[in-house]
């Protein structure tokens, strides 16, 4: 069956950065999109950022343009996000999830705090 694992949350502060990991099974990885979205305490899940099948594009929402940067390894069916300039705003849980499939992971939490 489908199974998404994502790692690599914790606690930074202001500034830093952090790198999450999203390993997929049960599905053929390398011809999906891959998505990153993101659920802070209280609020709707967002869209964060999307990778297409061969990485040749992707997008990112407003917020995080030119501080996240979205990146796949289809040969370990593994994605990632790096984040940089990390904000209290980015705290939240974060998930992946294959575009068109109705999977979620367990998601990693993202704390950013001084």
């Amino acid at each position: 069956q489908v199974q998404l694992v994502e790692s690599g949350g914790g606690l930074v502060q202001p500034g830093g950065s952090l790198r999450l990991s999203c390993v997929a099974s049960g599905f053929t990885f390398s011809t999906y999109a891959m998505k990153w979205y993101r659920q802070a305490p209280g609020k709707e899940r967002e869209f964060v950022a999307v990778i297409l099948s061969t990485a040749s594009i992707t997008n990112y929402a407003d917020s995080v343009k030119g501080r996240f940067t979205i990146s796949r390894d289809n040969a370990k069916n593994t994605m990632y996000l790096q984040m940089n300039s990390l904000k209290p705003e980015d705290t939240a849980v974060y998930y992946c999830k294959a575009s068109g499939l109705a999977y979620w992971g367990q998601g990693t939490q993202v704390t950013v705090s001084s």
